[in-house]
């Protein structure tokens, strides 16, 4: 069906009306002149397989691998590579959007920024904290705050963040709690519905002062 679908619009169709058309013809070759197609040797069929695979094949993305960002050929070829070893399209189709999933998440993962903004008040850290919190920036952020010293009061605005996950409100508990057992009164601000909705959810650090290990 790609092979079909990409020879169809190489041969100049730009319509839907085509495709149909080329599926009509396909259904009467295999209902009809079945016992036609069936005289056909099959060397020819694997010629003219061969034929369309030369022919739909992008050659371009070979040439440029080197200028291509270094993920996107990993992908490419890896997803090659699988469906030649395979001989199964749907294997290195899925081994394909795994990969891109991976270092879509990477990248999104490094995106997060805690930046510290000065006060006059003395005692006082504000915070402001930017980009996706979940699993694969939660480290980033926790390593973002310096837990040094010992401030009164500390807010962490995350007004222009985005909580996604379970892994994410843990981290926000953890830096929490570390500046509450230095005596610190921390406040978090600036959440949108659906970050307060899992806070609310899973949180911990709005229910209660310290963990309970960490409360004696």
């Amino acid at each position: 069906m790609i092979g079909q679908s990409i020879i169809n619009v190489t041969s100049g169709a730009r319509g839907r009306l085509s495709t149909l058309w080329a599926g009509v013809f396909l259904l009467f070759l295999i209902l009809v002149l079945q016992d036609w197609v069936a005289q056909i040797p099959m060397a020819a069929l694997v010629a003219v397989m061969i034929m369309v695979s030369v022919g739909t094949f992008d050659w371009r993305s070979v040439t440029s691998l080197r200028s291509t960002p270094f993920q996107s050929s990993v992908v490419m070829i890896a997803t090659t590579v699988t469906v030649v070893v395979t001989h199964d399209l749907s294997k290195g189709v899925v081994l394909g959007v795994v990969l891109s999933a991976i270092f879509f998440m990477r990248k999104v993962g490094k995106t997060v920024g805690v930046e510290e903004i000065q006060t006059p008040e003395e005692g006082v850290l504000r915070y402001r904290v930017t980009g996706n919190l979940f699993f694969a920036s939660a480290d980033v952020f926790a390593a973002a705050f310096e837990h040094h010293g010992h401030p009164k009061r500390v807010e962490i605005d995350m007004t222009d963040a985005h909580l996604w996950d379970l892994t994410g409100v843990a981290a926000v508990d953890k830096v929490v709690f570390r500046y509450r057992r230095q005596g610190a009164e921390v406040v978090v601000i600036g959440m949108n519905s659906a970050g307060q909705t899992l806070i609310e959810r899973v949180g911990k650090h709005d229910k209660s002062h310290l963990p309970p290990a960490a409360a004696h």
